[in-house]
């Protein structure tokens, strides 16, 4: 008799959990399944201000976005393409996407041996997320990312601005144009 009542409410409460309404999605929800939206592989023509000398203004990079563990991140590598397989010799870092709890978070890897981490919140439409500076962990010797900033304005372009502070909190903003290559 036990096993038969265990039975029924396990039936009902699986039955009362199917039925239940699915949740609204939060703001990082929505901003995560856009920024995955953008996943594939990317041509960018870069500018910085101020102008870096050794840095060709209009540099060609490339970015390569990836949806990963089971729909639970998303991982952008950036890289130059002449040098894409050379990651520890040329400048290739790696950002994190992900949600934790009800907030969109990246980390990012930079090449200057420190792990950013900061905050995203979506504008009201939707096309825009931007993130904001929470920690960093490793060393501040050549300073470490700041800001970023996602613009999405279809499914084949978006931009992408990073804000990069120099010793002595000086700021240094990078200007992605991004299309999707074919």
């Amino acid at each position: 008799m036990k096993v038969l009542k265990f039975v029924v409410l396990m039936s009902l409460s699986a039955a009362a959990f199917a039925q239940t309404p699915a949740a609204k999605p939060t703001d990082a929800q929505k901003a995560f399944t856009e920024l995955k939206s953008l996943a594939g592989k990317w041509d960018a023509t870069v500018t910085t201000e101020p102008k870096i000398p050794q840095m060709e203004q209009g540099m060609i990079a490339q970015v390569n976005m990836r949806v990963l563990s089971r729909g639970n991140s998303l991982v952008h590598e950036m890289y130059d393409p002449v040098h894409a397989d050379e990651p520890s010799h040329f400048d290739h870092p790696v950002t994190m996407f992900y949600l934790d709890g009800d907030k969109l978070l990246l980390t990012h890897y930079c090449d200057a041996g420190n792990r950013p981490r900061m905050s995203g919140r979506v504008s009201p439409d939707g096309k825009t997320i931007e993130f904001d500076f929470i920690d960093v962990s490793g060393s501040l010797k050549y300073g470490h990312m700041q800001h970023a900033l996602f613009t999405i304005i279809d499914a084949d372009h978006h931009t992408e601005d990073w804000t990069y502070m120099m010793p002595g909190d000086k700021p240094m903003r990078a200007h992605f144009e991004m299309k999707r290559a074919q």
